[in-house]
C-alpha cells in the first residue's frame, strides 16, 4: 500500500524511516512543514502541504501526534479527502473514547480506522521493534499488517476500536510502576555507597529487572536525563488512565502518586526530560536531613 505518515516527532521520524526501508512510504506531512522537508531530503518521498493532499496520494495513513485534540483536528481535516477502502492508523496515545469518536468519523466515508498505540520508546521506533496494540475491525487489521510489520515486532489485535488505547493505558500504568521502582532502588543504592555500574549489570539479570531499569538506570547513575519519553507526555498519558479508571468508579494509587511527582518535576523545569528524571526526587529522600 502507498502509505503516508503524519507527525514527524521524536517517534514519528523513526517510524516513517522504517516504512521507507520497506518500500511503503509515499508521502509525509508535519504541522511544522520544515521538518517534513528536512525528512524528505534524506528519504525518497513526497512532502505534502495539506492533509487533504496527503490523502490523495495514499491508500493508508499513519498518524503519530501528541494529544487527543491534535488527533481530532487531523481526522476532521482528513475526512473530506478520504476514499472508500482507505485505512487510517493512529499510533498516538489518546483516550479510548477519542479513538472511538475518530473511528465513527472515518467510517462515515467508507474508510477504516485502527487505533494502534505503540510502546518501546524512541529506540523501538528507530529500530522497528515497537509493541503495537491495535483496536478496530479484523479486516482492517489484516490489511494493515505489512505496515505494522515494518514498525514493530509484537503486534496484537485486542478487539474493536478503543481496545488498542485501553491496552496502551494499561502499559502506561506499568511504565509508571517500573520507573518508580527503578528510581527508588537506584537512589537507595547510591545512598548505600554501592558501585552503581556493577549494580545495574547485576540487577538487570535478576528477577526485579524491567526494561526501564535496564535502559534508564544508566541515566540515573550519570544524572543525565536526555528525553526518550518526556515527563510531560507520560503525565498526559497517566491523566488519560485516571479518567478511564474514574469511569469504573476507581482511583489508581500508583497513578495518583506519579502524577503528583511529575507535577513537581514540571514545576521545577524538568518536564521535557526523560521520565528517569524521577530519580531527582527519590535521591532527595536520602538527603532530606
Amino acid at each position: 500500500m502507498k502509505t503516508g505518515f503524519i507527525g514527524l516527532g521524536a517517534m514519528g521520524v523513526g517510524m516513517a524511516s522504517n516504512l521507507h526501508r520497506r518500500g511503503l512510504l509515499t508521502a509525509v506531512w508535519n504541522r511544522t512543514a520544515s521538518k517534513a522537508r528536512d525528512f524528505a531530503k534524506n528519504f525518497d518521498c513526497i512532502v505534502t502541504e495539506s492533509l487533504t493532499s496527503i490523502a490523495a496520494h495514499c491508500d493508508a495513513l499513519v498518524i503519530c501526534v501528541s494529544a487527543d485534540q491534535d488527533l481530532k483536528d487531523i481526522i476532521t481535516a482528513l475526512q473530506p479527502a478520504l476514499r472508500s477502502g482507505m485505512v487510517v492508523i493512529d499510533c498516538s496515545t489518546v483516550s479510548a473514547s477519542t479513538a472511538r469518536d475518530c473511528a465513527s468519523i472515518i467510517e462515515a466515508v467508507g474508510s477504516d480506522f485502527l487505533d494502534a498505540p505503540v510502546s518501546g520508546g524512541v529506540e523501538g521506533a528507530r529500530l522497528g521493534t515497537l509493541a503495537i496494540m491495535v483496536g478496530g475491525s479484523a479486516h482492517a487489521f489484516t490489511q494493515a499488517l505489512p505496515i505494522f510489520n515494518a514498525l514493530g515486532k509484537t503486534i496484537t489485535h485486542f478487539g474493536n476500536n478503543g481496545c488498542g488505547q485501553a491496552a496502551k493505558a494499561a502499559n502506561q500504568i506499568l511504565c509508571a510502576g517500573a520507573i518508580q521502582a527503578a528510581a527508588e532502588a537506584m537512589a537507595f543504592a547510591k545512598a548505600e555507597g554501592l558501585p552503581l555500574d556493577k549494580l545495574i549489570d547485576t540487577l538487570s539479570k535478576g528477577a526485579g529487572s524491567s526494561w526501564y531499569f535496564t535502559h534508564r538506570a544508566p541515566n540515573m547513575m550519570n544524572e543525565s536525563f536526555a528525553p526518550g519519553f518526556r515527563v510531560k507526555l507520560h503525565e498526559k498519558d497517566l491523566n488519560i488512565c485516571r479518567d478511564m479508571a474514574k469511569q469504573h468508579g476507581a482511583q489508581l494509587p500508583l497513578v495518583e502518586m506519579t502524577l503528583l511527582q511529575y507535577r513537581r518535576l514540571i514545576e521545577q523545569g524538568h518536564g521535557d526530560e526523560d521520565i528517569s528524571t524521577l530519580f531527582r526526587l527519590k535521591n532527595r529522600l536520602f538527603n532530606a536531613s
